[in-house]
């Protein structure tokens, strides 16, 4: 009798071990298929989050910073190179354009001649967003003071100026910059006399921070 049973004992232990078999390979699929999901949904996730932060930027409908910087200038007037500071701020909009304001002061190292080159001035720009950096081109128009040396005259003149550079982002609300711009005063007075047929070309090199806000 044992020996007549030995057949069917040894087809139940196959059909057994088959069917471990086959259970332990649908589990391994079905894990690697988990896998597959979680890998999925993270890279959708990671893909979402970079769509919805390039999304934020570029649909900001203003983008505004105020600054500051340190101004070394070729004043077209004196051979020495003149040293000061500007204050810029910039309000761009959509499609890359905006508007700039800049106020510079660049003055002779030497307070017994006192002079100085002093501008204010409001333009448009076109800037492009790569990463940190941001170039950009401007055109300005605006008045320019120049005081003569030894105080003999004080006049203001019209002036224009086109330049450009780049604003850095260093951290989130802090941008660095560099920047270069060169100006025509127009109608200028080499001696501060009413003969103003002559114009004067300063060009500057600036390099500053400004709030990001």
């Amino acid at each position: 009798m044992l020996v007549s049973h030995l057949p069917i004992m040894s087809r139940a232990s196959g059909r057994i071990r088959s069917a471990f078999q086959c259970s332990h390979h649908r589990s391994l699929i079905g894990r690697l298929d988990l896998l597959k999901i979680a890998l999925i949904f993270s890279l959708l996730g990671g893909a979402s989050a970079a769509h919805a932060q390039a999304s934020y930027t570029a649909t900001r409908l203003l983008d505004v910073q105020v600054g500051g910087s340190y101004v070394n200038g070729n004043s077209d007037y004196a051979r020495s190179r003149f040293n000061g500071y500007g204050i810029y701020g910039d309000l761009d909009f959509k499609h890359h354009f905006g508007v700039e304001g800049e106020f510079h002061y660049i003055s002779d190292q030497d307070s017994n001649v006192n002079t100085y080159e002093r501008t204010y001035e409001l333009g448009g720009r076109y800037v492009r967003h790569y990463g940190r950096f941001s170039p950009y081109v401007k055109v300005m128009y605006g008045r320019g003071v120049f005081n003569y040396p030894e105080n003999v005259a004080n006049l203001a003149y019209n002036i224009a100026a086109f330049g450009g550079g780049t604003d850095i982002r260093v951290l989130r609300h802090l941008n660095g910059r560099v920047d270069y711009e060169y100006q025509k005063w127009f109608g200028f007075s080499k001696d501060g006399t009413p003969d103003t047929s002559h114009v004067l070309s300063p060009s500057l090199l600036s390099g500053g921070f400004a709030y990001h806000f």
